[in-house]
């Protein structure tokens, strides 16, 4: 059923999408023979958690929402991308879902890894699903949509908490009890 939410794409951002989609797919071949058995796994697991998330982006944002149809935010769009591409059920708040995985070194992220932010005078008050290239998706309240951010701009690199991986594997590390509520932790950002 086609989602009574409409958006407008310029050409200009259908071209970058198609070459950030490209670049991801590319990556997880290469990364692939670099990488064994569970890395391997985790690699094009993290590809297709980045795809998916880009096929959000224009998606309006929602205090408390994680449907693609009524809009997010962003620990909704965190959760949905990761129910569909893993069947990971993750807690409801940005802050709980900080606590799954495994912790990842910036200079180590990649594709489908959970970057955190403190928006809200709070660690881990936001988070979105970092893409490549220095770029991460999220829904912020400010500017009203799921949209990229690059991680070296002004506001995020000063408000950047750390980032989490979550591998196939550490599914049991997000078994955390599922809150029903604000993905934020009340108030907003840009």
């Amino acid at each position: 059923m086609p989602s009574p939410i409409t958006h407008s794409w310029s050409g200009r951002r259908i071209a970058g999408i198609g070459a950030a989609a490209v670049a991801l797919l590319a990556a997880s071949a290469c990364t692939s023979v670099r990488v064994h058995g569970e890395e391997q796994r985790a690699a094009g697991a993290g590809a297709d958690i980045a795809v998916r998330a880009l096929a959000h982006l224009g998606v309006p944002y929602r205090f408390g929402g994680d449907d693609p149809s009524r809009g997010f935010d962003c620990s909704g769009l965190v959760r949905h991308v990761y129910r569909d591409a893993l069947g990971v059920d993750l807690p409801r708040r940005s802050e709980e879902i900080g606590r799954a995985g495994r912790a990842v070194e910036r200079e180590r992220l990649q594709p489908g890894d959970l970057v955190f932010f403190n928006t809200q005078g709070s660690a881990f008050s936001h988070v979105g699903i970092y893409i490549g290239d220095g770029r991460f998706v999220h829904a912020p309240a400010g500017r009203g949509h799921v949209r990229i951010d690059a991680l070296h701009e002004r506001y995020w690199a000063r408000r950047f908490d750390g980032a989490r991986r979550l591998t196939p594997m550490a599914e049991r590390a997000a078994d955390a009890p599922a809150e029903r509520g604000g993905g934020e932790s009340g108030g907003r950002q840009p």
